[in-house]
């Protein structure tokens, strides 16, 4: 397998999170970018080898490697029911937010995203991260061919653009009402970059068995929706903002909690897959656990190392990631930082690996 081959592997596991871009800078932000920018494989495939972390050392490996944080809310301690942790530019922890739940939270999220979908018979979305946020990626796929859409802050559109120069001489089209610039690959691999609007611009990358003639063509079905349509057109596993209270509980019900957890330090991006959404969740709780198993190490604490190393041994029974496990490499990375931990040896990049 080649390095172009383990890249489209890391973008099909895990979307950047835009924290870790923004302290990047010139030729670590350009790497960072590619890879995750690169399609994944038109054959489904394992989406995270922990030979590849190990390979891509330290923050840039841990960027790679991991999703971008998911918020949850009414975890394990009880909240009134009018108060929400919510996604960031959302009420958050402790407002009071009365109506705002539900239906009408996901609403409010959807409002800041690109909301573009395929007007098409056979295209579905199957992978949603971060649509509350500037960054993240929406998947279509329909058969063998797959239309990834990512969007991010509008100030990045130059540096983006003039990075495809190198790929491409650009051709001018329109997409959804908008100019855009088509880049070329390969025979089948073409990006759409479009134009700013509203904050964001918007890249759709080609993945799979696609030609210049069937790219203009999808392209042509692309549209813009309202905040509700798009909403609707999400299949129904896809954990949005309103659904988290209650995905999250199901999946911390195997999980140990963290002394003094705080559900206010989690932050809800928008929606997710459930590979996605399990990987927040779970890493959140690892992370917190990390902590604790520092804080008493230095303290000098062993009855607490010991009850921080347990606890992360545990997460090899954490049943999201057994769930998780079959889709792609996370659990493994998780368990294996976790080891690492409980066995006395702290990883430097375990904060950026897993978001904490």
């Amino acid at each position: 397998m080649t390095d172009e081959h383990l890249d489209r592997l890391v973008r099909d596991a895990d979307p950047y999170r835009p924290e870790i871009i923004e302290r990047l800078g010139g030729a670590d932000q350009h790497l960072l970018e590619e890879i995750m920018s690169t399609p994944k494989l038109d054959s489904p495939a394992r989406p995270l080898r922990r030979t590849l972390v190990r390979r891509l050392a330290g923050a840039m490996a841990a960027a790679a490697a991991v999703a971008g944080i998911i918020a949850t809310s009414s975890l394990w301690q009880t909240q009134p029911d009018d108060v929400y942790a919510g996604p960031t530019g959302l009420p958050s922890a402790g407002a009071r937010v009365g109506a705002i739940s539900g239906w009408e939270l996901d609403l409010k999220a959807a409002q800041g995203h690109p909301r573009l979908l395929i007007d098409e018979p056979g295209w579905k979305p199957d992978h949603v991260y971060g649509f509350a946020e500037e960054s993240g990626s929406i998947n279509f796929q329909n058969g063998g061919r797959g239309l990834q859409m990512n969007w991010y802050p509008d100030e990045q559109y130059q540096s983006y653009y003039d990075d495809r120069l190198h790929v491409s001489e650009p051709e001018a089209t329109t997409v959804a009402n908008r100019p855009a610039s088509v880049f070329t690959y390969s025979k089948n691999d073409m990006a759409a970059m479009l134009k700013p609007q509203d904050g964001t611009f918007v890249e759709l990358r080609t993945q799979g068995d696609w030609t210049r003639a069937t790219f203009d063509e999808i392209l042509a079905h692309v549209i813009k929706v309202d905040a509700e349509s798009f909403l609707k057109a999400l299949p129904p596993e896809i954990v949005t903002p309103g659904d988290v209270r209650t995905e999250a509980a199901k999946l911390l019900a195997d999980m140990p909690a963290p002394p003094g957890f705080d559900v206010a330090v989690l932050d809800n991006a928008g929606a997710n897959d459930p590979y996605q959404f399990g990987a927040a969740v779970a890493g959140r709780v690892a992370c917190d656990w990390i902590a604790e198993w520092v804080r008493a190490d230095k303290a000098g604490d062993k009855e607490a190392v010991k009850q921080a190393a347990a606890a992360l041994r545990s997460s090899h029974q954490w049943k999201v990631l057994h769930d998780m496990n079959g889709q792609g490499d996370y659990p493994e990375v998780l368990w294996e930082l976790a080891d690492k931990v409980a066995g006395g040896d702290v990883p430097a990049w375990y904060k950026e690996g897993l978001g904490c």
